[in-house]
């Protein structure tokens, strides 16, 4: 379980393919704090940490979670938002994160509204994923609150502190990123499924 508060961005620093698999290892700071077998939040995927060296650690994406995230299209000296699961008896500061990563979307527009940001999102509405205004979402593992939802689209506005400390400087049109939506709208949305 995870809040959606990110604490570090690691850096992509191998990218090694092995079957259908892909080893990841990423430079951070929090990694003196981890250890092998810890789950971690990568872009909002959990993966498991399976190795660890000096400042470096890494984890392993299965075809799977490959195929449902952005993680596949990771570059050499991308930035990955990082966060470690959270602690019995810790605030919950953001929202209720499982790590499993619903689906992509892509980023269609960034405003930037003197001194905080804008972002859209589009993504495929026929796997019945759905937001609401002033509900949660979880984009590359950062929980946000939408701004604007519509059928296949939201957006969602990011301070100065989330731009600079999330990977969300990163983006731009055409920016793929993973969703992750607000469990218990899943919830509700598979019992009126069931309805029907």
């Amino acid at each position: 379980m995870f809040t959606g508060i990110i604490e570090d961005m690691g850096i992509v620093t191998q990218l090694t393919k092995e079957l259908n698999n892909l080893h990841i290892s990423i430079k951070s700071n929090i990694t003196s704090e981890l250890k092998v077998d810890q789950s971690i939040a990568h872009n909002g995927v959990c993966l498991t940490v399976v190795a660890i060296d000096n400042d470096i650690y890494t984890v392993t994406a299965i075809k799977e979670t490959l195929d449902k995230s952005n993680l596949g299209v990771l570059k050499i000296n991308d930035k990955v938002n990082l966060e470690r699961a959270m602690m019995l008896g810790d605030r919950l500061d953001g929202h209720i994160v499982q790590g499993h990563v619903d689906q992509t979307a892509i980023c269609t527009k960034v405003i930037e509204t003197g001194g905080s940001w804008m972002f859209t999102f589009q993504y495929d509405s026929t796997l019945h994923n759905i937001t609401i205004e002033k509900g949660s979402i979880t984009v590359n593992g950062t929980s946000l609150t939408v701004v604007d939802s519509k059928k296949d689209c939201f957006s969602v506005a990011i301070i100065p502190y989330t731009y600079t400390n999330t990977n969300f400087s990163t983006f731009k049109e055409g920016t793929l990123v993973n969703l992750e939506f607000d469990v218990l709208g899943k919830y509700v949305a598979k019992l009126l499924e069931l309805k029907n």
